[in-house]
């Protein structure tokens, strides 16, 4: 019996996301199209005799308990009545309140460590109702792949990716906190309006028309270096660029990796934000 495993817990990009009106949870109502990229935190779930530990080496991560993957393993042990104890350790590469889903990425790694160490899986619609507990983004990696997500984010529809991409992201030196980005956007109550038959985007041009994020324009009068950031992708070459998630990271798309490169390097220039280079995977 194994008692220690590493997964690779990838961040995501919303390549859309629209915002809809309030739940009578008090939650919005998202559309988004979301897919992972190789930007990627290493998880690592060992067995201890007892207790729930989790640890990153950084201070401005939670540890415990408060940590999503404090949540997830404390879920998931309610449930498997094993094992009696956890430790995960987390190696932090994705920047936190990035909307890049690291936090969200390393729960879902976690829940897929201790069905590893345990042999025991829930069911997979438990699994999805055991990760949207911790947090509306950890469904979406507990599946894998590109999907469709609606609801508050729990709703998942997957998707056949068929247009690979590159991509630059840049993190700007502040974050953007999500209840406030909510509050910013000033929805009223109400139902999303019905999608139709939806398909993902299939070549370029299609992906290039459908990228975009209502939150960009509810920090525009406070955080005028999104705009400033999303300019400098496109005249670096992007194809299309947007905010991610509910900030502060946004995005450029490009066709190849030699692209990206050549961007990656223009704006890393600046010494203000911090710049990765990915690939959808």
């Amino acid at each position: 019996m194994i008692n220690s495993v590493s997964f690779l817990a990838p961040a995501k990009i919303n390549l859309t996301l629209k915002v809809f009106g309030k739940r009578p949870d008090g939650y919005h109502h998202i559309r988004s199209l979301m897919v992972p990229i190789s930007l990627c935190d290493t998880v690592t779930v060992s067995a201890i005799p007892e207790g729930i530990r989790v640890e990153s080496g950084r201070g401005d991560v939670p540890s415990g308990a408060g940590n999503s993957c404090g949540k997830a393993a404390a879920l998931f042990m309610a449930w498997a009545g094993a094992p009696s104890g956890v430790h995960v350790r987390i190696r932090k590469v994705i920047p936190m309140e990035a909307g890049l889903g690291g936090g969200s990425s390393d729960a879902a790694a976690t829940l897929k460590g201790l069905i590893a160490l345990t042999g025991k899986a829930p069911p997979p619609d438990l699994l999805r109702a055991m990760a949207a507990k911790v947090g509306a983004d950890v469904p979406f990696f507990t599946v894998g792949g590109a999907a469709l997500a609606e609801g508050i984010g729990e709703m998942l529809t997957p998707v056949d990716w068929a247009v690979p991409f590159h991509a630059v992201v840049v993190k700007p030196p502040f974050g953007m906190p999500t209840p406030e980005g909510y509050a910013r956007l000033r929805r009223e109550a109400g139902d999303p309006p019905g999608r139709g038959d939806y398909s993902p985007p299939r070549d370029w041009d299609e992906l290039a028309a459908c990228v975009g994020n209502d939150f960009e324009g509810a920090w525009a009068d406070t955080r005028p270096q999104v705009g400033e950031i999303r300019k400098k992708l496109l005249e670096a070459g992007a194809e299309a660029a947007a905010m991610t998630g509910s900030g502060s990271a946004l995005f450029g798309l490009f066709r190849d990796e030699a692209g990206a490169r050549r961007a990656q390097g223009a704006l890393a220039c600046d010494g203000q934000n911090t710049v990765f280079r990915v690939r959808s995977i």
